[in-house]
C-alpha cells in the first residue's frame, strides 16, 4: 500500500488539500512580484546631464534652448544621456546652426531625470546610468545569488528539519529583508538586503510545492502543480496593478513585502508533511496531522481508528530502507538518481537562462512598461491552460518537452522580425515567454514526482541550484547583443531546445504514486527494464512464429 492510499481513504482531494493548498500558493503569487520588482524600481528614465554650475537657465527664458546649447543631441535627435558641451553653445541658439568639434565631457554636476512616468527609482536616487549603469543589473544579478544561495541551503535544511520551518521563517525573512530595503538608503544596504530576499525565494517555493504535492493524492497533484502557475500568472498582474497605484520605489517595495508577515502569522497553522513524520520517525505527530485532515474532509470516523502501526503500515517498507542521513552524493550514488538528476541540471538551467532572458528587461520593446508586464503575465493564462490539459490526458514529458522545444524555435524565429516592427515582436516574445512559464511550472511538478521523499528536497534544492546558475547567466548572455544582436537570442533558443531534448530522457510520472526511497526508485526502474526486455522477447518470438524474421525472409 502507498501513502497516497491512506490519503484517498481520508477523502483525497478535500476540503483540507483545496484551503492548505490556497494558503501556500498565495504568498507563491506576491513572491513573483519580487521576482520582477526591478524591472519598476530599476526602471531607467530618460535623462541628460545636468548644466554646468557656473551657468544657470536664467540665461535664456527658452528651457528647450537652454537644453540644446548645453547638452548635445544623438543619432536621434534626442539629448545625450552620458555627455555635455564644456561651455554652452549659444550659437545653437540660431536656427539652422550647428557646430563642429565643440569639446564635450561627462555629467560632473549629475543628471536631469523625467519624472513623469515614475517619480523615484534606484536609477535615479544613486545615478545609476552612464558608467554606472552596470550597478543595476549587478543589483539584479545579486538577487539571483540570494535566490541560488537559497536553493542550497533551504533545499538541505528542508530535508533534515522539516518542510515547515524553513517555509515560516523565509516568510518573516522576507517580510523583514523586503521592509529593510525600502529603509536604508544606501545602494550598499540595499544589494545586501535583495540579497537575502532572494534567498527566501528558494524557501518558499521548494517547500510550498513540496507540502502541496505531499498532502495530495496523485489525482490531484497535476491541477495543483499548476495552480502554482497560476499563482505566478496572478503575481505579475497584480505587480502591474500595484506598480502603476503606487510609483515611488520605496513605497512600493514595502507594499509588496507587508504582507508576508500576514502568512508568517497564519503559516503556523499549516500542519507538516506526514510523509517527512513518518521516514524520520515521528509517526505520533503524523497520526495527529491525518486525523486533523480527516475531520476537515469529513471523514472523522477514519481517521479515529487510526494508529501509529496503521498508519506505519501504508509506508513500512520504505522507512525500512531510509538511510540516516543524506547528502547531495546521494543524487549522483544509484544509476536511476543519477541520471535523473543530469536531466534536471540540463531543464533547469536552460529553461531559467531563456525565461529570464525574456522576463526581466521590459523596457526594451520601447513600449508602456505596465502594459508589457501585463501581456506577459496574461499569456501565461492560455498556456497554462493548455499545460494543464496536456499533463493530465498526455504526460508530464511530452508536455514539458513539447513547451520548451517551441519556445526555443519561437525565440530563434524572432531574430528575422525587423527591428522596426516593435510590436510584432513584443507577441512574438511574449508568446515564448509563455510557453517557457508553463514548461517551468510544469517542471517544478515533473521534479517533485521523480524525485523520491527521502531526497525530493535536495533534490529539487540541486535542481533550482542549476535554474538560479541560468538566471545568473542570462545577464551575461544578453551583454553579447553588444557585438552581435544575433547572439542573445540564439542563446536563448538554443538552450531551450537543449532542454526540450534532455526532458525525452526522463520517465513518465503521470498517474503514478509517488516513490517513498532511492531503493524503491531504482526497484522500479528495474522492473521496468526486466519488463521491457521481456516485452522484446515476446515480440522476438512472436516475429519467429509468424515466419517473419530476417533469417527466414533471407532464404
Amino acid at each position: 500500500m502507498a501513502f497516497t492510499d491512506l490519503l484517498d481513504r481520508l477523502g483525497g482531494v478535500g476540503r483540507f488539500q483545496v484551503i492548505y493548498t490556497g494558503l501556500l500558493l498565495l504568498p507563491c503569487s506576491l513572491l513573483a512580484c519580487h521576482n520582477f520588482l526591478q524591472n519598476f524600481t530599476a526602471a531607467v528614465p530618460r535623462h541628460h546631464c545636468q548644466g554646468p554650475a557656473n551657468h544657470t537657465a536664467a540665461a535664456t527664458n527658452d528651457s528647450g534652448a537652454w537644453l540644446r546649447a548645453v547638452v548635445p543631441l544623438d543619432r536621434l535627435g534626442d539629448p545625450e544621456p552620458c555627455r555635455r558641451f564644456k561651455e554652452p553653445q549659444w550659437a545653437l541658439l540660431s536656427p539652422n546652426t550647428s557646430v563642429r568639434g565643440a569639446a564635450t565631457e561627462g555629467c560632473r554636476d549629475g543628471w536631469v531625470y523625467d519624472r513623469s512616468v515614475f517619480p523615484s527609482t534606484i536609477v535615479m536616487e544613486w545615478d545609476l546610468v552612464c558608467e554606472a549603469r552596470p550597478l543595476r543589473d549587478l543589483a539584479q544579478s545579486i538577487y539571483m545569488a540570494g535566490v541560488l544561495v537559497g536553493a542550497i541551503v533551504f533545499g538541505g535544511l528542508a530535508d533534515r528539519l522539516g518542510r515547515k520551518g524553513p517555509l515560516v521563517w523565509s516568510y518573516l525573512q522576507l517580510a523583514v529583508s523586503g521592509a529593510a530595503t525600502a529603509y536604508f538608503g544606501s545602494f550598499g544596504a540595499y544589494c545586501v538586503f535583495r540579497f537575502l530576499m532572494g534567498m527566501t525565494f528558494s524557501g518558499i517555493i521548494l517547500n510550498s510545492l513540496s507540502l502541496v504535492v505531499e498532502w495530495m493524492p496523485t489525482r490531484g497533484r497535476t491541477v495543483a502543480g499548476v495552480l502554482l502557475g497560476y499563482s505566478f500568472t496572478l503575481g505579475q498582474l497584480i505587480l502591474a496593478g500595484v506598480a502603476y497605484v503606487i510609483r515611488p520605489w520605496r513605497w512600493l517595495q514595502f507594499a509588496v513585502s507587508v504582507p508576508f508577515l500576514i502568512f508568517f502569522l497564519y503559516s503556523w497553522w499549516l500542519p507538516e508533511s506526514s510523509r517527512w513524520l513518518l521516514l524520520h520517525g515521528k509517526s505520533q505527530l503524523a497520526v495527529e496531522n491525518l486525523r486533523k485532515v480527516a475531520v476537515m474532509n469529513g471523514r472523522m470516523e477514519e481517521g479515529e481508528r487510526l494508529t501509529k502501526e496503521v498508519v506505519t503500515s501504508y509506508i513500512q517498507s520504505e522507512i525500512a530502507s531510509v538511510c540516516p542521513s543524506n547528502s547531495v552524493l546521494d543524487l549522483f550514488r544509484t544509476p536511476a538518481i543519477r541520471k535523473i538528476t543530469c536531466c534536471l541540471m540540463v531543464v533547469w538551467f536552460s529553461n531559467s537562462l531563456a525565461y529570464y532572458g525574456l522576463a526581466i528587461d521590459l523596457q526594451k520593446f520601447g513600449l508602456s512598461i505596465y502594459l508589457v508586464q501585463v501581456l506577459f503575465g496574461v499569456i501565461d493564462i492560455p498556456a497554462m491552460l493548455v499545460a494543464t490539459t496536456t499533463m493530465i490526458y498526455v504526460g508530464r514529458r511530452a508536455t514539458v518537452a513539447s513547451f520548451l522545444l517551441l519556445a526555443g524555435f519561437m525565440v530563434i524565429a524572432n531574430m528575422f522580425v525587423p527591428e522596426d516592427m516593435q510590436a510584432l515582436r513584443m507577441a512574438q516574445a511574449a508568446l515564448g515567454k509563455g510557453c517557457l512559464a508553463s514548461s517551468f511550472i510544469c517542471v517544478y511538478l515533473f521534479t517533485g514526482e521523480l524525485y523520491p521523499t527521502e531526497i525530493r528536497q535536495m533534490g529539487m534544492g540541486f535542481a533550482s541550484v542549476s535554474a538560479r546558475f541560468g538566471g545568473l547567466t542570462a545577464p551575461l548572455v544578453t551583454t553579447l547583443g553588444e557585438f552581435s544582436t544575433v547572439l542573445p537570442p540564439l542563446g536563448f533558443g538554443a538552450t531551450s531546445i537543449l532542454a526540450g531534448l534532455a526532458v525525452c530522457f526522463l520517465a513518465e510520472t503521470r498517474n503514478a504514486p509517488l516513490v517513498e526511497t532511492i531503493e524503491a526508485m531504482e526497484r522500479r526502474v528495474r522492473q521496468g527494464l526486466r519488463k521491457e526486455d521481456a516485452e522484446e522477447k515476446t515480440e522476438e518470438i512472436s516475429l519467429q512464429q509468424l515466419g517473419a524474421s530476417p533469417l527466414k525472409e533471407t532464404i
